[in-house]
């Protein structure tokens, strides 16, 4: 089995965090990528990191601590994508373990994933990690600049 090593995600992770967004239907320049990237290590309430497959990044999570005033704290994956050449090798399965215990370590009790409805190879993968449906919702959105 070829090892998968997780790090925190960087600056110089632009090139493959942009072409893995884009594959996942988010078009992403590197520079868009860099910028992005630039703000993540100063942010203690965010874990992002990219998964590694012989030295290679083949996939990335974003994580992030949510405090609402309607539930108690919980984090969400507001990001994962594992590169298409590179599913079924348990990747984005590591990378959510890794955020599940993040979450605990802060003593956070819930995970939760936002999943687009037309992924459902997606939808499989967070129900045979245990995660369960709570809703289904709409996305609204406002150009404001």
């Amino acid at each position: 089995m070829i090892e998968i090593i997780l790090r925190a995600a960087g600056p110089g992770d632009a090139e493959a965090v942009a072409r893995l967004a884009t594959q996942l239907g988010y078009p992403t320049s590197r520079e868009q990528a860099e910028e992005r990237l630039r703000h993540v290590p100063e942010d203690p309430a965010r874990l992002t990191l990219v998964a590694l497959r012989e030295a290679e990044v083949a996939g990335w999570m974003d994580v992030a601590a949510r405090h609402t005033l309607d539930s108690e704290p919980y984090a969400e994956i507001v990001g994962l994508v594992v590169d298409e050449q590179q599913r079924g090798a348990r990747i984005g399965e590591q990378l959510v373990a890794a955020g599940v215990e993040w979450a605990r370590q802060r003593g956070v009790a819930e995970l939760r994933v936002r999943s687009n409805v037309v992924r459902l190879r997606a939808h499989r993968f967070y129900e045979r990690l245990g995660f369960a449906t709570r809703k289904s919702q709409k996305v609204f959105a406002k150009a404001i600049g």
